[in-house]
């Protein structure tokens, strides 16, 4: 475990020079290539990674400082040993002392978590691995089920996971290997392929397990196969990929664009598996079980994950680790925040992640897995602060009030590392927490204005409704 203070200025793993006037490296600094220690650093932590993989140990991270310590250097070590990060401004900071607290409560007598595991994938030859994006280290353990490309950790049929617990998560990145020719239809219809997952791990109890997973799959062709592939559409499995992918192509690719790769994506998503007449965007519709997709990809391209402006390569990297190893539910949170309203009119509900949803007598609960933020309209927040809530009579305000803070104190108890919690009012400077991640469906320039007590919001991006206009635009042509 490695409790950080601050950046490293020794050695070849320096973050930054001794020197006071050098600012810390900036994305941009990254972008133009003016990070001189940059580089030699993430050499330096990639080789004491490849001792600890060698060692089978997990290095776990606890960045506590105001500024950034390095941990986009140090992210290398971390993901491929199975670690877990922690990004706090200080040590006495509730976000540190809670999770390093948890850690150790997580069972009575170990850590409840399985050592020096070995991850082998055999699968049928139409079928290759370009890689795993996860935490998780390749063996170059060359097969001929590896693939050309390489995607994440490839050129391996086998991984090694030096921590591994009962949460961790990877994503496997297959290829389609294509025959050609007459005879390559009749296998597609009739041929099942499958897929083999070996795990050989060390229990925390202390013997060591082998567990085996098959799975078996068949080729569709025409347009049957169509249909039953929109059947077996996974939307939030498929926005947790993307997720994953377009931040790791964000890393490796020099002058990558990632909003352009997703719209491409999206687009030829919804011209292969969308209903419509050429040409018409009115007609476009598409199957229940792609239609909440776009909505999950304009999220993405408007989360931490792609807009890092405004973000340090260093909380860039704790974002990445962190998508990286969480389950597909925790990842799609971390794209799209849910939003829970509270008023006197109606039980707790989910809204839209839209502006649309401020109102003066509400209450809005957004959990963005990072950050969970407690949002009193103006009106709530002018009774509070006159005292309604501890006088007589006003019984139903003081539990309006306290059922947002029980469903955040529930969040916070069962997630990890344990996010920060924003109690913040409309028009209040804290508003932005909420705000950032809201639809901006009425803009500083729409013709439609806010309802009485609603909000607007300051910025230039598109709207979820353009953006589905053009996507229509675009997917009929």
């Amino acid at each position: 475990m490695a409790f950080v203070g601050g950046p490293s200025t020794e050695g070849p793993g320096s973050i930054v020079s001794k020197s006071l006037s050098e600012p810390i490296r900036s994305h941009k600094d990254l972008d133009k290539g003016s990070a001189p220690l940059y580089n030699k650093a993430v050499k330096f932590y990639e080789d004491i990674s490849k001792q600890l993989v060698n060692q089978g140990h997990v290095l776990d991270l606890f960045a506590c400082a105001l500024d950034q310590v390095g941990v986009a250097e140090m992210k290398v070590a971390v993901e491929r040993t199975g670690g877990i990060v922690v990004l706090a401004e200080s040590f006495g900071h509730s976000v540190f002392k809670d999770s390093l607290r948890r850690i150790f409560q997580s069972s009575d007598n170990d850590l409840d978590l399985s050592f020096n595991g070995i991850f082998e994938i055999n699968c049928s030859k139409d079928v290759k691995i370009q890689g795993i994006i996860g935490p998780c280290t390749s063996l170059e353990k060359k097969s001929p089920l590896s693939s050309d490309t390489v995607i994440g950790q490839g050129n391996t049929s086998a991984w090694k996971m030096c921590g591994l617990d009962r949460k961790t998560s990877l994503c496997l990145i297959f290829d389609i290997a294509k025959k050609d020719g007459p005879e390559s239809i009749g296998q597609l219809a009739s041929n099942q392929f499958y897929f083999q997952f070996l795990t050989y791990y060390q229990h925390h109890e202390g013997q060591m397990r082998l567990r085996a997973t098959t799975l078996s799959r068949k080729w569709v062709a025409g347009s049957g196969g169509v249909q039953e592939l929109i059947a077996g559409f996974d939307q939030e499995a498929a926005a947790a990929v993307m997720a994953r992918l377009v931040s790791f192509k964000m890393e490796a690719e020099a002058d990558f664009d990632p909003i352009r790769w997703l719209d491409r994506a999206l687009i030829s998503l919804c011209s292969k598996f969308g209903d419509y007449h050429k040409e018409t965007p009115s007609s476009f519709s598409l199957s229940p079980r792609l239609s909440i997709f776009p909505q999950f990809i304009f999220n993405l391209r408007r989360s931490q994950f792609v807009q890092v402006f405004n973000n340090s390569p260093d909380e860039t990297a704790y974002f990445t680790m962190m998508l990286n190893r969480e389950n597909v539910a925790n990842a799609v949170v971390m794209i799209q925040p849910s939003l829970i309203s509270y008023s006197f009119q109606s039980a707790p509900e989910p809204v839209l992640l839209d502006v649309t949803a401020i109102a003066a007598d509400r209450i809005l609960l957004l959990d963005s897995y990072f950050t969970v933020v407690i949002f009193h309209g103006i009106t709530i927040a002018q009774w509070r602060k006159a005292g309604y809530q501890d006088q007589e009579g006003h019984e139903a305000f003081a539990q309006l009030l306290q059922a947002p803070q029980e469903e955040a104190d529930a969040i916070i108890k069962e997630r990890f590392p344990v996010p920060r919690l924003v109690v913040c009012d409309q028009h209040g400077s804290q508003a932005r927490f909420l705000l950032a991640k809201l639809n901006p469906s009425v803009k500083y320039n729409s013709n439609n204005p806010p309802p009485p007590g609603g909000d607007v919001i300051f910025t230039d991006d598109v709207s979820f409704q353009v953006f589905m206009d053009h996507l229509q635009r675009l997917a009929v042509q």
